[in-house]
C-alpha cells in the first residue's frame, strides 16, 4: 500500500502546492490563465509530436485500443445520458454535459503523470491514443448534443460538424498531425530540436498539476450534491470500469497499454469542464463536481493501481 500512495502522492502533493500557492496569494491567480495557456498549446502537443513521432506507426495506430477507449467511453456517456434524462428528467442541454462529465477525463493534467509512474513512457502512447478520442469524438459529441437540445434546437449534425470543424485550428489535434507525419516519413528531429523537445514535454506534467491545484481555489461547493455525487461516482468508477471491460472485449491490447487505458479513465473529469459548462449556465455545477472528482480521485487511483497491480 505504501508502495501504491509512493506512486500516486507526488501528483496530488503538487496540486496541493499549487492551490497552496495560490491560496495564499504566493501566486496570484490571475497567472494561472498563463500557465494553463502554456500547457494547452504547448507543453502537451510537444509530449503528443515526441511520442508520436519516436513510434513506429504499427505502435501509434492500434486500432484495438482506440476501438476499446472509445467503446467504454461511448458506453458511459450513453449510461450517463439516460440516468440524467430518465431519472434526473434533466434537459438534454443538461445531461449532455452532466455525461460529458462522466465519460472524458483529465488524462493530460492527472491520468498521464500517473500512468507515467505506473508504465512508464508507453504512458505517451496511451495519452496520445487517448486523445484522439476525447478531442476527435467525445468532446464534439458532447458539446453538439448540448447545443442541439440548448433554446435554439440547432439539428445535432449541424453542431458536430462545427465542433468538427473547429478542432483543426486546436494545438493538440496540430501536434498529433504533425507526429504521425514524422512516424510515415520516418524523418528524425536535429538533435539540438530534439533536446528543446524533450524539455519542454518534460514541463507538461508538473505545471498542469500545479495550474489544476491552482484553479481549485474559491469554487463553489454547493448545489445539487446528489447529481454532484452522481457524476462523480460516473467518472471515477464507472468509466474506468467501462474501459476495461472493453478491453476484455476488442483485445488482446499490449498489458502496458491496457493498464494506461484504464489509468487515464481513472482521472477525474477535465480541468476546463466549468469552461464546458458556462455556455449553458452550468458553470456553477461543473466547477464544484470538479472539485469534489478531484479530491476524492485520490483515494479511488490509489485503488485502480492496487487492483491492476494485482492482476498483472
Amino acid at each position: 500500500m505504501l508502495e501504491i500512495l509512493g506512486v500516486a502522492a507526488p501528483v496530488f502533493v503538487i496540486i496541493a502546492v499549487g492551490f497552496g500557492a495560490v491560496r495564499s496569494g504566493l501566486v496570484p491567480a490571475g497567472w494561472l490563465t498563463a500557465l494553463g495557456g502554456f500547457v494547452v498549446r504547448l507543453a502537451l502537443p510537444v509530449l503528443l509530436f515526441k511520442s508520436l513521432s519516436q513510434r513506429s506507426l504499427a505502435e501509434v495506430m492500434n486500432l484495438r485500443y482506440l476501438a476499446a477507449y472509445a467503446l467504454g467511453a461511448l458506453a458511459t456517456l450513453a449510461l450517463g445520458l439516460l440516468w440524467a434524462r430518465l431519472l434526473r428528467r434533466q434537459p438534454l442541454e443538461r445531461s449532455a454535459l452532466m455525461a460529458l462529465g462522466m465519460a472524458c477525463a483529465n488524462s493530460g493534467y492527472v491520468g498521464y503523470p500517473i500512468a507515467l509512474q505506473v508504465i512508464g513512457p508507453v504512458a505517451t502512447v496511451a495519452l496520445a491514443l487517448a486523445m484522439v478520442v476525447e478531442n476527435l469524438l467525445m468532446i464534439p459529441l458532447c458539446l453538439a448534443l448540448a447545443d442541439s437540445g440548448g433554446a435554439a434546437h440547432e439539428p445535432f449534425h449541424r453542431s458536430f460538424g462545427r465542433a468538427l470543424a473547429r478542432l483543426r485550428h486546436n494545438p493538440i489535434i496540430i501536434a498529433m498531425v504533425a507526429g504521425l507525419a514524422f512516424t510515415i516519413s520516418g524523418l528524425a528531429l536535429p538533435v539540438p530540436l530534439a533536446r528543446a523537445v524533450d524539455m519542454v514535454a518534460a514541463a507538461s506534467a508538473p505545471v498542469a498539476l500545479f495550474y489544476i491545484g491552482g484553479i481549485l481555489v474559491g469554487l463553489p461547493l454547493r448545489g445539487m450534491f446528489a447529481d454532484m455525487g452522481a457524476v462523480t461516482f460516473g467518472k471515477l468508477v464507472l468509466h474506468p470500469l467501462m474501459v476495461f471491460a472493453a478491453l476484455l472485449l476488442l483485445g488482446p491490447v499490449d498489458p502496458l497499454l491496457a493498464t494506461g487505458a484504464v489509468l487515464l479513465a481513472c482521472a477525474p473529469m477535465p480541468s476546463v469542464y466549468p469552461i464546458f459548462g458556462q455556455k449553458h449556465g452550468m458553470q456553477g455545477f461543473c466547477a464544484a463536481t470538479l472539485v469534489v472528482g478531484t479530491v476524492i480521485s485520490f483515494p479511488t487511483i490509489s485503488a485502480a493501481i492496487w487492483l491492476l497491480r494485482g492482476a498483472g
